[in-house]
């Protein structure tokens, strides 16, 4: 084809989701009648504003609020050529935006990974007011309606007679492979994650016990404005809230590990699935906090495997790519780090990145659920977990070759130059001993097809450095294949 960063999708590959059109415009309203009161001059009744935050002339979005949901929406690859260093970090990403197709870059465009960067708005403008007027006017009727039946009922001085319904009939019970039985033992597991920065910048998502010391899963996305001196806070559904630290974080994999501070014992993990054994129809469960709404539950299916997405943060840092699991199940801003969970309640993803329409959800410009949602299979998720618990560093698998990110279809073709001028193939790396040369067009790691150099990136970190992989690749008009051993590179940088 990136991140409820909630990451942001790569690659207009064949593999690509079609990008949604643009929403028609509304019919006419007609007009209400004039209420009794004027406003006050700074309710929120400003209407929504025509041009799409990003498009040229929009205004600038105000910078990331203190608790507002991070996330990151699905972009399709393209741009000029760059190249991505397979022996470095970080590999440079395509630059081309689609500000038209609604899911928009953001950033200065000069740092890796800007362009696929989508600030996410925060809340506290006017559209985040009207949002914040719906749900309290909700709250309120609701309470007013209970007072003034209470009320009339003790004023009602007239006789009647009450007729009790029968009872139904006997408790009921949930067989245990319903949503609501998988649901009632996992959310226990989950926590609703606040990162707040040095400098008060932060936002809302999600994580899952990993195992009984403390540790929590999530994205590094969710964590990254807490990972230098800021602040970090794990809130379980019952209400617990615990201060927590960032064990490690792997941008690249998006994938963060941290743990709570006095952890309290008998902590229960949620049981991790076999991704690589998931089939598209399978049914999805996922869990997080979407616009901040902790505990929230939706369900859909497995709509496609191994779909190459890349994904930012919004804030101009280092991209990460994915071959990941697709659901219709809604993701929104705050779901990221969320576990996906099987019908069985095994965990097989974590909720990562969103493919979105420009039109802003809930009020706050937030982009919203159009049902592509986009997963790190847990299988990758679970290693890099463990090298983070470990090590407190990621290890990422590599071929050694520096590969173009252009827009294409084609397959990922071996720069002629490396980034920063230095040589395309590293010396005595895995593509140089399996003989890979400048201009080879790899189309194939056994049997996935590559059709451009993010799809390749995303398919080489689900494996594990020492994993033998078979690469084809097409030289001078001829197809061949080779077997490589995958090297390593600890660390982001």
């Amino acid at each position: 084809m990136s991140t409820e960063n909630e990451g942001t999708a790569v690659p207009p590959a064949p593999s690509a989701p079609p990008v949604p059109v643009d929403t028609p415009a509304a019919s006419p309203r007609q007009p209400a009648p004039a209420p009794a009161h004027a406003p006050e001059a700074d309710a929120p009744t400003t209407p929504m504003p025509v041009t799409p935050p990003g498009a040229p002339g929009a205004p600038e979005q105000p910078p990331h609020a203190p608790g507002a949901p991070v996330y990151a929406s699905a972009t399709p690859q393209g741009g000029s050529p760059n190249t991505a260093p397979e022996g470095g970090w970080p590999p440079p990403p395509p630059t081309h935006a689609y500000p038209d197709q609604g899911t928009g870059g953001a950033g200065d465009g000069s740092g890796w990974g800007t362009s696929y960067a989508q600030p996410a708005p925060k809340p506290g403008g006017r559209r985040g007011g009207l949002l914040a007027a719906v749900l309290v006017a909700a709250l309120v009727a609701g309470g007013l309606g209970g007072g003034l039946g209470y009320t009339l009922a003790r004023n009602d001085d007239t006789s009647s007679t009450t007729v009790s319904a029968p009872d139904s009939g006997g408790d009921f019970k949930r067989d245990a492979g319903t949503v609501a039985a998988v649901t009632a033992k996992a959310l226990p597991s989950t926590v609703t994650i606040e990162a707040e920065s040095s400098s008060g910048e932060g936002g809302t998502g999600t994580g899952f016990v990993f195992d009984t010391e403390g540790h929590i899963v999530t994205n590094n996305h969710v964590v990254a404005d807490a990972v230098d001196g800021g602040q970090l806070t794990a809130t379980f559904p019952d209400g617990k809230k615990y201060d927590a630290e960032v064990v490690g974080n792997a941008q690249g994999y998006d994938v963060a590990v941290i743990k709570l501070k006095n952890a309290p014992s008998g902590l229960k993990p949620l049981t991790l699935g076999d991704s690589d054994k998931v089939a598209v129809g399978d049914a999805t469960i996922a869990i997080g906090a979407p616009f901040g709404l902790s505990d929230t539950v939706t369900t859909g299916i497995i709509s496609a495997k191994n779909r190459p997405v890349a994904s930012s943060d919004g804030t101009g840092s280092q991209a990460s790519y994915m071959s990941a699991l697709q659901t219709d199940a809604s993701i929104n801003p705050g779901n990221s780090g969320g576990p996906l969970l099987d019908a069985k309640g095994n965990v097989i993803g974590i909720n990562s990145a969103i493919q979105s329409s420009s039109n802003g959800g809930f009020g706050t410009g937030q982009s919203g659920s159009i049902g592509l949602g986009f997963a790190i299979p847990i299988n990758q998720a679970k290693y890099v977990a463990q090298e983070l618990i470990k090590n407190g560093k990621p290890v990422y698998a590599k071929i050694g070759a520096s590969v173009s990110l252009e827009d294409t279809s084609d397959g990922a073709k071996i720069t002629d130059t490396g980034a920063g001028g230095t040589d395309p193939v590293e010396a005595g790396g895995p593509a140089d001993k399996a003989g890979l040369k400048p201009g080879d067009v790899i189309t194939k790691l056994d049997d996935t097809v590559i059709d451009s150099g993010p799809t390749l990136i995303g398919e080489i970190w689900t494996h594990k450095p020492g994993d033998k992989v078979m690469i084809t690749y097409e030289r001078d008009g001829k197809t061949n294949t080779v077997e490589v051993t995958l090297g390593s590179r600890v660390g982001d940088s």
